[in-house]
């Protein structure tokens, strides 16, 4: 399957791959949350070109993740903003960020991100809505939701419950 073809999956994983899957968007999106606001900001923290980095900045636009702001009256430049689509994703960031601790970082983490109100650590897991048990791929069983639409609305059989096995 060709990466464009990600966004018209009925799967909201595959979508949001298709908006999120490169390196450069993460990245940028990483650097929107450290601050960086103006287009040569993230092009002096990235080392990215400038096509590359304009387009990124437009997908994440058009997605709704970051506004574009002027910030110049005498010649029209903008700033970019995460939103709340794009405050949303910090949970992803982190989630990367502890999984790279544990598993690329071999002499530890080499930063901490630590609660601003008691000075705990932040971690990421994820939890049952009901029971609040922590939750891995095993204990997850995956059901159709109101939002599939079998066969990309073709005929055919019903999805089935499926286990995910992990």
């Amino acid at each position: 399957m060709r990466h464009e073809g990600l966004a018209e999956q009925t799967c909201s994983i595959s979508r949001s791959l298709a908006l999120l899957g490169d390196r450069w968007t993460l990245a940028i999106v990483k650097q929107a949350f450290a601050r960086t606001r103006r287009f040569e900001e993230f092009l002096s923290a990235l080392g990215i070109s400038r096509a590359l980095l304009s387009d990124r900045l437009n997908r994440l636009v058009a997605a709704g993740a970051l506004e574009r702001l002027p910030y110049e009256s005498n010649r029209v430049r903008h700033e970019y903003r995460l939103t709340d689509v794009g405050l949303a994703l910090y949970p992803i960031l982190q989630a990367l960020r502890a999984w790279g601790d544990q598993h690329l970082a071999p002499h530890g983490a080499p930063l901490v991100y630590r609660h601003r109100g008691c000075r705990g650590q932040a971690t990421v897991e994820v939890t049952c809505s009901e029971c609040h048990q922590p939750l891995s791929a095993r204990d997850v069983e995956v059901h159709p939701g109101p939002g599939l639409v079998p066969n990309g609305g073709k005929a055919g059989p019903s999805p089935r419950r499926r286990r995910v096995s992990a």
